[in-house]
C-alpha cells in the first residue's frame, strides 16, 4: 500500500476513485459525441478509442492498492457514516470490477460502439439482419459478463447483469410484481376503453415546425429548473442523458412534424435526468456520494417530470398558454383542457417512449422476457423478432409492421445494456410513491404548477433524494422517504384517479 506523507488510507482510497472516474468521464463526453456530432467516417477510431478508455479504467478501479486501502479505511472511518457509505460502495464495485478480466471489458466497449452505430443504420433502413451480427455478438459478451460477475445461489444469468444497474434486482422479483401489475393494468384499460368519453387527440395531430419544437421543450426545460450553463440540449435518434458530473450534462431529444408531446414527454424526461445530475454534490464528484443511487431511483426522477408534472392538468394550465405562443396556427386554438387531454391519450402503440402510462410498463415486460431468454439461452438473435411480435400481440393486441417499429426501436441492447430495462417500471413506482409523499409534505406543491412555479418540488427532490448520492440502497431510501416498503399501489391509485375522469367513468 502507498499513501502520501499528508495522506490517510481514505483519503489515498478517494484519490484513485476519483482518479479512475475521470477516465470514466471523459468516455461519457466521446459516447455523447458518438450519439450527436460525430461524423459517420469516425467510427473505426472511435470504437478503438472507447475500447482502451474502457481497458484504463478498469485497470485503475481494480489496482490491488485499492484491496488494502478499502481494509484499513473501513478502520479509519468506522464512526463516520458518511465515509463509511462511501468505502461501502467502493468496495462494491471494486469486488465487482475485478470479477471482470480487463480483455472482456475493452472488447464490451469496441463492440457497444460499433453495435450503436449499426443500429442506428438497421432501424433507419429497417433492416434487422444488418444489426443481428452486431446483436449476437453483444448477447455473447453479456453472457460472458454474466458468468464472471457470477450467477447468484437460485438465481439465473440476468440476474448477475441486472445487478449492475439495480443493486440486488433478481429476474424472480421482478416477475413477482410484473404478474400482478399487468393484470392491474389490464382491468383499468379494459375499463377506459368501455368508457362513455374519448380525449380529445387534436394536439398529437397537430402540425408544428421543428424549430418551435425545440425552441417550446428548451422553455420547458428551462423553467422546470434545468440549468443550461450546466448542460445543454442537443438531438440524437433515441433521447438520453450522459455528460461527465453535475457541472456538465448532456441532454438529447428528437422530434418530427406532429406528435409534439413526443418531443416535450422526451425532453421532460431527460429533463428530470438531468436536474438529478446536476442536483448531486459536486464536493463528492468522482465518488459514490456524488453518485445516483440506481437506474430505478433514476427513473423515478425522470418519469416523476414526465408525467407527475408534464400529463397533470395544473401543468398544463400553465403550460398552454406558452404552447399557443410558440407552437404555431395549429396550436393556437387548442384549449388548455385539449393540451391536456392530448397529453393523456391512453391508446397501445408499438414505440415504448411514446406510450401512454397505463401500457407504458407492459413494453417494458416485454423486453425483460425477451432478455431472460437471451441470457438463459433459449431465445438467440435471429428469433428475437418473431418473439417479439408474438408478444405485442399478447400484451397489446398489435400487428408489428416493421423492424423499426419493433424490436429495433430501442438503442439499449445495442449498448450491450441487458438488465436494464425493468428499471424503468421500478422508476414508475418509485415515482409515484415520491410524488404521493411530497404532496402530503409541500401543501400547495401541484397547485403552483399552474403559475409555472416547480421550485418546491425540485427543492424536495434535492433535500430528500438528489444530496444523499448513493449513501442509502433504493429501498432503505424509499423506506425513510415514504415510511413504507415499495408499493405498486400508489401508482395505481394516481392512474386511475387521473384517468378514470378523463374518459367519463
Amino acid at each position: 500500500m502507498t499513501t502520501t506523507a499528508t495522506s490517510s488510507p481514505y483519503q489515498r482510497l478517494i484519490e484513485l476513485t476519483q482518479e479512475g472516474s475521470l477516465i470514466g468521464a471523459t468516455g461519457s463526453i466521446l459516447g455523447w459525441d458518438h450519439e450527436t456530432m460525430m461524423p459517420e467516417g469516425g467510427l473505426e477510431y472511435r470504437s478503438r478509442q472507447m475500447a482502451q478508455l474502457a481497458r484504463l479504467g478498469h485497470e485503475m478501479r481494480t489496482a490491488s492498492e485499492i484491496s488494502d486501502l478499502l481494509e484499513s479505511s473501513a478502520e479509519e472511518c468506522a464512526d463516520d457514516p458518511a465515509r463509511s457509505a462511501n468505502i461501502r460502495e467502493i468496495r462494491r464495485d471494486y469486488e465487482q470490477a475485478t470479477r471482470l478480466p480487463s480483455e472482456l471489458v475493452e472488447e464490451f466497449a469496441r463492440a457497444s460502439s460499433i453495435g450503436q452505430h449499426e443500429w442506428a443504420a438497421a432501424r433507419k433502413a429497417d433492416d434487422f439482419e444488418h444489426f443481428r451480427p452486431h446483436l449476437e455478438k453483444l448477447i455473447e459478451l453479456n453472457r460472458r459478463k454474466a458468468d464472471c460477475l457470477g450467477v447468484p445461489e437460485g438465481g439465473e444469468r440476468w440476474d448477475a447483469l441486472a445487478d449492475t444497474y439495480e443493486p440486488g434486482m433478481r429476474a424472480a422479483d421482478v416477475a413477482e410484481v410484473f404478474t400482478p401489475l399487468r393484470d392491474s393494468l389490464a382491468s383499468l384499460m379494459a375499463e377506459l376503453n368501455d368508457g362513455p368519453s374519448t380525449p380529445s387527440n387534436r394536439f398529437n395531430e397537430a402540425v408544428v415546425p421543428i424549430e418551435s419544437q425545440e425552441a417550446f421543450v428548451r422553455e420547458v426545460a428551462r423553467t422546470l429548473g434545468f440549468d443550461f450553463s450546466r448542460g445543454r440540449l442537443d438531438r440524437s435518434v433515441h433521447p438520453f442523458c450522459g455528460g461527465s458530473h453535475c457541472n456538465d450534462v448532456r441532454m438529447t431529444t428528437r422530434f418530427q412534424d406532429t406528435e409534439v408531446n413526443d418531443a416535450l414527454g422526451s425532453t421532460m424526461h431527460e429533463t428530470g435526468h438531468g436536474l438529478y445530475e446536476q442536483g448531486l454534490p459536486f464536493e463528492h464528484v468522482g465518488t459514490p456520494l456524488g453518485e445516483a443511487i440506481s437506474l430505478g431511483i433514476h427513473e423515478s426522477q425522470s418519469r416523476m417530470w414526465e408525467n407527475q408534472v408534464g400529463r397533470s392538468r395544473e401543468f398544463w394550465t400553465w403550460c398552454g398558454p406558452i404552447a399557443r405562443k410558440m407552437l404555431g396556427k395549429d396550436v393556437a386554438d387548442l384549449s388548455d383542457d385539449e393540451l391536456y387531454q392530448g397529453a393523456n391519450i391512453v391508446r397501445p402503440g408499438f414505440i415504448r417512449v411514446e406510450a401512454d402510462e397505463a401500457t407504458y410498463n407492459l413494453h417494458i415486460m416485454i423486453r425483460f422476457e425477451l432478455e431472460r431468454g437471451m441470457m438463459s439461452g433459449d431465445l438467440e438473435a435471429r428469433d428475437i423478432p418473431s418473439e417479439w411480435n408474438r408478444m405485442y400481440k399478447s400484451y397489446l393486441g398489435l400487428d408489428v409492421p416493421n423492424h423499426a417499429n419493433g424490436c429495433l426501436q430501442d438503442v439499449h441492447w445495442s449498448m450491450g445494456a441487458i438488465g436494464y430495462f425493468p428499471t424503468y417500471t421500478l422508476g414508475n413506482l418509485y415515482c409515484a410513491q415520491f410524488f404521493e409523499t411530497a404532496c402530503e409534505q409541500v401543501p400547495g406543491m401541484v397547485a403552483g404548477f399552474e403559475k409555472g412555479e416547480f421550485a418546491p418540488l425540485l427543492d424536495w427532490l434535492r433535500s430528500n433524494i438528489h444530496c444523499h448520492g448513493r449513501r442509502y440502497g433504493a429501498a432503505e431510501l424509499c423506506q425513510r422517504i415514504t415510511g413504507k416498503p415499495l408499493s405498486a399501489q400508489p401508482l395505481l391509485n394516481y392512474l386511475e384517479g387521473k384517468l378514470r375522469p378523463l374518459h367519463g367513468i
